[in-house]
């Protein structure tokens, strides 16, 4: 059946439901452990500081910001630390830290470089590496960020929101600690700070902590019916969202052949999950559409993977995490958009009734699909998800994201998500979302060849390459599920939606896409449909 509900409760109430909502639908079923949450700090902000122990945080741009930076500290304080960022060579360049101990009241001042540009990005990831070297430290934390615009003190507050995640959701010694301390910010701006960071960036960070959450979800607690319980939670209580989930009699009825069929070989059942906000003051003109794959658990099916970090595949749903986290932050702050989260959500299970190599599946739109390998699922999910988004939201404009193939990774390493589209305007546009975040993109051709690697003797297409550029085919599979005079555009994220820890993460979930996203889509500018280019 399809669900649905409305919801028109004030945002102020979903911080208390996010505290009481609970980790999981029907953890019954799994291991019965609790995962932790991370403790946020609360944030105050004045105008005057009031160091009596703690950690100091000072973010700096270069030599001359200290004086400024630090006025409220006394003259010896300044002088001492001034000594020892001489004395160690500091560059005072983006996600540069140097920890200070024995100067003045503070037990320790922490010192972060923003970069000479103090672009948007570099303050923001200088955040993030700040409350990643805090993150197990429950003092209270004070940042010095006098001088600094309003806009630069709430991206740096947001960015060191983002990096006090931890990803050690069922270690037993989290159940013993308490919340961390507090965290002041001095500003000489402090009302205007104060707007600009409760206005977007507290909302970015409760976004980016639940696509990490559930990316980092063993998949005995998180798959589909569970992924959907946790988004309604989130979402209760937002104005102006809508939530819809179809089940599998309901996709049945759709003809969604392809989405079923990935998850017929698991007993945990598929769903698609659609979140719609319409903000006041959005635009007219149909939504912005974000599809993102939802893979709960990724065996590869019959085509199974080599066990090697296939616990991993956990987070082969972090796609729709970041385009559900990315509907959640845009929601939770009121922006004035029209936007919609489609969750293509499935466990790729080999089973006795799992699809098998050979196999045809009818995709909603009626193309046949023959399956080469049951472990390119991620692009039949999306092939019914895309073609139920173009049919029932007319949307403006479509992204989808997905960690679709180790290809790209290949090709661009962990550096840059991998972007194709067959519009120039919409490619651009999410370029310059990533250049504005630090979540870069590398645009990739969609080479008109790429059809022959997926053409088969049996059925419309295959679903996986017979040679060429992986990451392109897979694309170019994709793009034959969406109208083309529609403008498109796919997020190829596989090497950037989780790895090893770094300095302003943990290992574990990235939450990768969720700032560009939000970015992109506060910011998009009407794209022409029918305005394609040598892009496909």
């Amino acid at each position: 059946m399809i669900r649905r509900f409305r919801t028109f409760v004030a945002p102020a109430a979903l911080m208390a439901v996010l505290a009481a909502a609970p980790m999981a639908a029907a953890q019954s079923r799994a291991n019965p452990a609790q995962a932790a949450q991370t403790a946020p700090r609360a944030v105050t902000f004045a105008t005057t500081a009031n160091v009596t122990g703690g950690t100091l945080v000072l973010p700096l741009s270069n030599a001359t910001d200290l004086a400024t930076r630090a006025a409220a500290l006394p003259e010896a304080d300044r002088a001492a630390i001034e000594r020892a960022l001489t004395s160690a060579g500091f560059s005072y360049g983006a996600r540069q830290t140097l920890s200070l101990r024995g100067i003045g009241a503070a037990d320790r001042i922490l010192i972060v470089g923003t970069g000479a540009s103090g672009s948007a990005a570099d303050v923001h990831w200088s955040g993030a590496v700040a409350g990643r070297t805090l993150v197990d430290d429950a003092a209270p934390v004070t940042v010095l960020a006098t001088g600094l615009s309003p806009e630069a003190t709430a991206g740096f507050v947001t960015g060191l929101g983002v990096g006090h995640y931890r990803s050690d959701l069922y270690r037993a010694s989290r159940a013993a600690q308490g919340a961390p301390g507090g965290l002041t910010v001095v500003s000489d701006a402090a009302p205007a700070a104060q707007a600009a960071f409760e206005g977007r960036g507290a909302a970015l960070v409760e976004a980016m902590t639940w696509a990490r959450d559930v990316s980092n979800e063993p998949a005995n607690v998180l798959y589909p019916e569970s992924f959907v319980s946790r988004a309604q939670a989130a979402f209760r209580g937002v104005r102006g969202v809508t939530v819809e989930v179809l089940d599998v009699p309901a996709m049945e009825r759709l003809g969604m052949g392809a989405l079923l069929g990935v998850g017929q070989g698991s007993e945990r059942p598929p769903r698609l999950l659609v979140i719609r906000y319409r903000g006041a003051g959005a635009p007219e003109g149909g939504p912005i559409a974000l599809v993102g794959k939802g893979i709960t658990f990724d065996t590869g099916g019959i085509s199974i993977k080599p066990s090697a970090n296939m616990g991993n595949m956990k987070m082969d749903m972090s796609g729709a995490a970041a385009v559900t986290g990315t509907v959640l932050a845009l929601a939770r702050s009121g922006a004035p958009v029209d936007v919609v989260a489609v969750a293509a959500l499935a466990e790729n299970m080999p089973d006795g009734n799992a699809i098998r190599p050979g196999d045809v599946l009818t995709a909603m739109n009626g193309k046949t699909i023959e399956v080469i390998s049951t472990d390119a699922e991620g692009r039949l999910v999306l092939a019914d998800a895309l073609v139920w988004t173009e049919r029932n939201v007319n949307p403006a404009v479509i992204v989808d994201v997905a960690t679709l193939t180790g290809a790209v990774g290949g090709a661009l390493g962990n550096d840059y998500a991998g972007l194709f589209s067959r519009h120039d305007a919409l490619a651009d546009q999410l370029d310059a979302a990533g250049q504005a975040t630090g979540e870069r993109l590398w645009r990739l051709p969609l080479a008109s060849t790429y059809g022959g690697f997926v053409s088969s003797s049996i059925a419309d297409l295959q679903n996986s390459g017979s040679g060429g550029a992986g990451a392109g085919t897979g694309a170019h599979f994709i793009g034959e599920f969406v109208s083309r005079d529609i403008p498109w555009a796919h997020l190829d994220i596989a090497n950037m939606a989780y790895g090893g820890a770094n300095d302003w993460k943990p290992a574990g979930s990235a939450g990768f896409s969720v700032r560009l996203l939000e970015e992109f889509v506060r910011n998009y500018q009407p794209v022409p449909r029918g305005a394609q280019n040598s892009g496909g």
